[in-house]
């Protein structure tokens, strides 16, 4: 019998622990390239995941793993609500799902927005706009405790504050009138506040769920797949669905420490039943309960001028939707686009698109904080303004206070509101929800606040961008680099 030493075995495997370090690299980047090439939708992002997969050796498969893969989708399909509520979609209200007469220079962008969403143009809604957490908070709460049916209500921040722990109330008491409640948050959202609202809904017996809990760390949550959306529905007749989270910074009048602008929409009419569709497909994703018929859903009357159609984005099947909207709606553009957004790091192509926009002779207003809450997005945004100024576009730095709107206006009839920014992580990699809105009086009334945050804006020119430092375009530059990240 051949007998082998310990100090052979250790010599061995000293010489074949870097070949097998390296066989497991060359296995796992391979697996890598081949998943990004049948998988990834953009040229240079797969060229990005495969070259840190294979120049990184086991962190960028890693990396890959954990930000690099949609797993949502499947899992969608496994709960099978993607058919199940496409068959809803077409059945439902079908008298309505035809899209209605729109003003004839609103044609094509009504034709393209019927096509991504596969949603009908909607007559007959009234769309309020709230300012601040000011007018949207109490509208908010007055409609939950006016609640006779349900109240669904889903939001990416709800913090456990003086705006949190009123709604937190509210809920309660309409639960002991016997009113169904179902509230979801984003698992990553809920950590904005100290005290997890979660656990305090559920304590306070409120049917409560987290979207999409985090599995690894809380920094693989914080990095994509979010529910940025803003929607509440009470007795399928009240929707609000905006940009605001339930959060004191929004409630202006009780001095908050840090003071954040935004607008909320009060929504009534046939759309309020898309608000409803929207968050019984995040609710049944995350719950697995099917919520249908009453007393979720209401045969909602005519209220209101406003023409309407909800637009659901998402890393799943209406992936792009909000960014082939907003391309079509730029492509329409007659006389004016005015975007008010506090993050602007959209791509190239939409880059490109408001430069031509601008060049054929449009007037451009894009409206951003002069500074906003995250410090590496003012730096990444800056890249991209010069190009935008010497194309015509208009830029404006808002301030002091950091302003949290987001709109979107094309000409005097077409808007775009909601939860969605301007960026890749919300037009790609979030959920969010938007109206598409056809009406003159809507826009005017947006028109006023636009005005009023252009009037007290900093506009930049091309001489003060061309005057940056060396410093600090270095700076801004390296972190422009992480723009698809941010």
């Amino acid at each position: 019998m051949i007998s082998i030493s310990p100090d052979f075995m250790l010599s061995l495997a000293q010489h074949l622990w870097p070949l097998l370090v390296s066989l497991f690299h060359l296995t796992c980047a391979s697996a890598v390239t081949v998943h990004a090439l049948l998988n990834k939708r953009d040229v240079h992002t797969a060229i990005g995941w495969i070259a840190l997969a294979w120049l990184t050796p086991l962190l960028g498969t890693l990396l890959y793993l954990m930000l690099g893969v949609n797993r949502i989708q499947r899992a969608g399909v496994a709960l099978g609500l993607s058919n199940t509520w496409r068959g809803e979609r077409r059945s439902a209200n079908a008298a309505r799902e035809v899209d209605a007469p729109c003003l004839p220079e609103l044609a094509g962008i009504n034709q393209l927005s019927r096509e991504v969403t596969e949603r009908a143009l909607l007559a007959d809604n009234a769309v309020t706009p709230l300012v601040h957490g000011d007018e949207a908070f109490p509208a908010m709460l007055a409609t939950i405790d006016g609640a006779r049916q349900s109240v669904t209500l889903l939001s990416y921040i709800f913090n456990d504050d003086a705006a949190g722990r009123p709604f937190l109330d509210a809920l309660v008491r309409a639960m002991g009138r016997g009113v169904q409640v179902r509230v979801l948050i984003d698992a990553v959202g809920a950590r904005y506040s100290r005290v997890n609202m979660v656990r305090r809904l559920r304590q306070a017996g409120v049917p409560v769920a987290a979207f999409l809990p985090p599995r690894l760390t809380r920094l693989l949550a914080q990095a994509n797949l979010r529910n940025h959306r803003k929607i509440m529905v009470v007795d399928g007749a009240h929707g609000f669905t905006g940009g605001m989270n339930i959060s004191a910074s929004h409630w202006l009048s009780k001095q908050p420490p840090k003071a954040f602008q935004c607008l909320h929409f009060a929504v009534r009419g046939p759309v309020v039943a898309d608000l409803q569709r929207t968050f019984a497909i995040d609710w049944g994703f995350t719950t697995g309960e099917t919520l249908q018929g009453s007393p979720w859903f209401a045969d909602n009357p005519p209220c209101g001028p406003v023409l309407a159609r909800g637009v659901s984005d998402g890393p799943d099947a209406d992936i792009d939707h909000m960014r082939l909207v907003i391309l079509g709606a730029l492509a329409t553009a007659r006389q004016r686009v005015r975007i008010v957004t506090p993050y602007f790091l959209p791509d190239s192509v939409l880059l490109t698109t408001l430069q031509v926009t601008a060049l054929r002779g449009v007037v451009v207003d894009i409206v951003l904080p002069g500074r906003s809450n995250l410090p590496l997005f003012d730096w990444a945004m800056r890249p991209q303004f010069a190009d935008l100024v010497a194309s015509g576009c208009r830029v404006h730095l808002t301030g002091p206070a950091f302003d949290h709107t987001k709109l979107f206006l094309v000409d005097d009839a077409w808007s775009l509101i909601g939860s969605a920014n301007w960026d890749a992580r919300s037009l790609r990699l979030n959920f969010e929800y938007n109206l598409e809105c056809h009406d003159a009086l809507l826009v005017r009334q947006l028109d006023v606040l636009v005005d009023a945050r252009v009037q007290r804006a900093h506009r930049l020119t091309g001489a003060e961008l061309a005057g940056q430092s060396m410093t600090g375009r270095l700076r801004d530059r390296l972190v422009w680099l992480l723009s698809p990240y941010l």
